[in-house]
């Protein structure tokens, strides 16, 4: 089995809302309107609410309410809003996996702070359109859902020797699959036809060197992963993986120093609680 087996029908197999299918057909339509896929996404109520409480929020920080899902495609974009569903979706559709497979709450923790890290990291290196690194840092991880869902057994057994070796996960996951939650994270948001930056992002945000056309993205959801990492282990919190380093590559990248590292940090807090409230359903702990 590769990656591609693995999402290959993969979105219907979990029953991601029928909506979430029907905004990407839509999306391969390039005389989809705004108001178009605005009527689509308000059909439900549930996901329509989560939506524009996620864009009315401080980390996006628009000056004025948006109301409307189709004043809010017109403000974040197509894609972004596109991406947004997903997750929105993912975070219910994957609510049902045994915690002794994957950690659900330490996981969108873990995704929501990659998240915001990343905007905030994409705003300090003077990047347009700052507010899609949210998506990729929020997805950054979305091929562990996928794995935990489709494979829990070998789930299981990569999660026990990531702690008895102390080695990192996607290494384990190479060893035990031969590739990791990276590969089937790209590969996921291929078979969704999600922009090639935010597919590469999510892909080599383990290994951003090789991210030839998205470098920019992927070095900027690496950084964002490995400050999350410092962050739960500043907070104590049980992770459960161990922090991969900086890549030194990236900073000629993204052209700034780890200096950034400090004042990323201190802004995200903030911003992570908020984020996490609109992100994450009552039904889970935080």
């Amino acid at each position: 089995m590769n990656p591609q087996d693995l999402v290959t029908g993969v979105i219907r197999l979990v029953s991601l809302p029928e909506v979430c299918l029907r905004v990407n057909e839509m999306m391969e339509d390039p005389a989809t309107s705004a108001k178009e896929l605005g009527e689509v996404i308000s059909r439900d109520t549930g996901l329509t609410a989560r939506l524009l409480k996620i864009v009315n929020s401080s980390f996006y920080g628009f000056p004025s309410k948006i109301e409307t899902v189709s004043r809010a495609v017109t403000v974040i974009g197509l894609r972004e809003l596109r991406g947004l569903v997903l997750a929105a979706s993912a975070v219910e559709t994957f609510s049902k996996i045994p915690t002794e497979v994957l950690n659900r709450v330490h996981f969108w923790r873990h995704s929501v702070y990659c998240g915001v890290v990343a905007q905030l990291v994409a705003e300090e290196c003077k990047v347009l359109h700052s507010e899609r690194l949210f998506v990729a840092g929020l997805l950054h991880d979305i091929g562990k859902l996928i794995i935990a869902h489709r494979l829990p057994e070998e789930m299981k057994t990569i999660k026990n020797r990531v702690a008895a070796e102390q080695r990192f996960d996607f290494e384990v996951e190479q060893d035990v699959l031969g590739f990791d939650h990276s590969d089937v994270g790209g590969a996921l948001l291929r078979e969704w036809k999600m922009p090639p930056t935010l597919c590469d992002a999510v892909e080599y945000h383990h290994r951003p060197s090789e991210a030839e056309e998205s470098l920019m993205d992927a070095a900027m959801v690496h950084l964002a992963n490995s400050i999350t990492g410092m962050a739960e282990e500043g907070l104590d919190v049980d992770i459960e993986t161990m922090i991969q380093p900086v890549d030194e590559q990236i900073w000629a990248v993204l052209g700034v120093d780890a200096s950034i590292i400090e004042t990323v940090s201190k802004k995200a807090g903030p911003l992570f609680t908020d984020a996490l409230e609109v992100i994450l359903p009552k039904a889970y702990p935080v």
